[in-house]
C-alpha cells in the first residue's frame, strides 16, 4: 500500500516536473517574455509591473482566455498600454510563451471572462 501511495505522488509530480525543466516550453516562454516584456510587464507570479499601465501576466487570465492570444502574439499586439511596441512572434515561440501564461495565472475560471458585446 505505502508502494502504491508514492508511486501515485510521483506520476502525480510529473506533469509539474515537466513544466518545470528548464528547457521546457514554459521556461523558454517565460525567456521570451522577460526578454521581449519585463521591461514594463510584471511577467512572474508576483510583484509589479514596472510600467504601472502594463498588466501584470500572472492577471491576464481574468479578462482573457488565454489560448486566444496566441492570434495575437502572431500578428502583433496592437493593444496594450500606450507605450507597448508592437511585437509579431514565430509560432514555436507562440506556444512557449502560452505554456509560461498559463503557467503562471492566478485564476482561470472561464465563467468569468467578459462577455463580448455587439
Amino acid at each position: 500500500m505505502r508502494t502504491s501511495a508514492l508511486l501515485l505522488i510521483a506520476l502525480l509530480a510529473l506533469p509539474a516536473a515537466a513544466s518545470a525543466q528548464p528547457d521546457g516550453p514554459a521556461a523558454r516562454g517565460r525567456a521570451i517574455v522577460q526578454r521581449n516584456c519585463g521591461m514594463c510587464h510584471a511577467v512572474g507570479r508576483g510583484g509589479r509591473s514596472p510600467n504601472a499601465a502594463a498588466p501584470a501576466f500572472r492577471d491576464l487570465g481574468m479578462n482573457y482566455p488565454i489560448d486566444n492570444l496566441s492570434e495575437s502574439l502572431a500578428e502583433g499586439i496592437l493593444t496594450g498600454h500606450p507605450a507597448m511596441p508592437e511585437f509579431r512572434f514565430k509560432p514555436a515561440e507562440i506556444r512557449d510563451i502560452i505554456q509560461y501564461l498559463k503557467s503562471v495565472q492566478v485564476r482561470r475560471d472561464v465563467s468569468t471572462y467578459p462577455v463580448p458585446t455587439a
